[in-house]
């Protein structure tokens, strides 16, 4: 993958560590007016936030969000030099998450954050499948 590739899946790991930035956000009240309209946006009552369970809930995800994000960027920088296999792997933690996040969302009555999670994949998995760097046959960068 490079050139257009490489600089869409670069932004795609900045937006999931912009969005963990959010929601950390929620954990300090004189700063949360972002994860208040997330929350809203989802379909849930901002003020939620307000209790402190919440508050630590929230900060928690963005916490784990943000290392998450952090992890696919380097998850992503080694697949460009080691390819196929580092590819396949993350491709599958991108949806193991989708998946058990997703039925969650719908489960819980969040349907809107499936929605939300379904465009994030999709912009994860245009490049992969477009660029096919998770065939068997893909060659190493050099």
């Amino acid at each position: 993958m490079s050139g257009f590739w490489k600089t869409w899946m670069r932004v795609w790991c900045w937006a999931v560590l912009a969005f963990g930035a959010v929601l950390v956000l929620a954990a300090v009240p004189a700063l949360d007016a972002a994860p208040r309209l997330v929350l809203g946006l989802v379909g849930g009552d901002p003020v939620l936030l307000d209790l402190p369970t919440m508050r630590f809930a929230f900060g928690l995800m963005g916490a784990l969000t943000l290392g998450w994000g952090v992890s696919m960027m380097a998850m992503v920088a080694l697949a460009h030099t080691h390819g196929a296999p580092v590819w396949r792997s993350l491709t599958a933690s991108v949806l193991v998450w989708y998946l058990i996040d997703s039925a969650i969302s719908v489960l819980t009555g969040f349907p809107l954050n499936a929605v939300s999670n379904t465009l994030l994949t999709v912009g994860y998995l245009i490049p992969v499948l477009v660029t096919g760097v998770q065939r068997v046959d893909a060659v190493k960068p050099a």
